[in-house]
């Protein structure tokens, strides 16, 4: 059915029950998992009235996001292996998630993106916005979208 499946994680709640599901479906598949965390860059503008960050400064918050973004794809390949599933723990650095997560998809040729979504309506969902929409309306790999 799927040989291989990426799975979109941020290590929340909302998530962590995508990857749990991910997981199962990869294990009864035979399918080797992908656990894609996006981690963004620093903002190149600054809002008025903040003191911006000098160079190293900001290479050591990139750094940290790096490091929680690996300690969360981490956490997805332990999980996975431990029930009997291949991870590879993925990481990408882009400002636009969903376009990341697209490009990670082709790039690892998953069969399936696997994805959460808050389900947020009306002014939240117009000024949110939705990657996961987004990744729906542009991806030409199938998405599951689990809430």
């Amino acid at each position: 059915m799927y040989d291989r499946i990426l799975v979109a994680t941020d290590g929340s709640k909302l998530s962590k029950k995508a990857v749990d599901s991910a997981i199962k479906l990869a294990a009864l598949c035979g399918a080797e998992l992908i656990a894609l965390k996006v981690v963004p860059r620093y903002p190149q503008s600054y809002f008025e009235g903040s003191i911006p960050l000098s160079v190293e400064d900001v290479a050591k918050v990139e750094k940290q996001w790096a490091a929680d973004g690996q300690e969360t794809v981490d956490a997805v390949k332990k999980a996975g292996e431990a029930k009997g599933v291949k991870v590879k723990a993925v990481l990408a650095k882009s400002d636009i998630v969903s376009d990341a997560l697209i490009a990670a998809a082709k790039k690892h040729k998953a069969d399936l993106i696997i994805m959460a979504s808050h389900g947020r309506k009306g002014v939240k969902r117009l000024l949110l916005g939705s990657e996961t929409q987004q990744v729906l309306t542009h991806s030409e790999i199938p998405v599951l979208v689990l809430r």
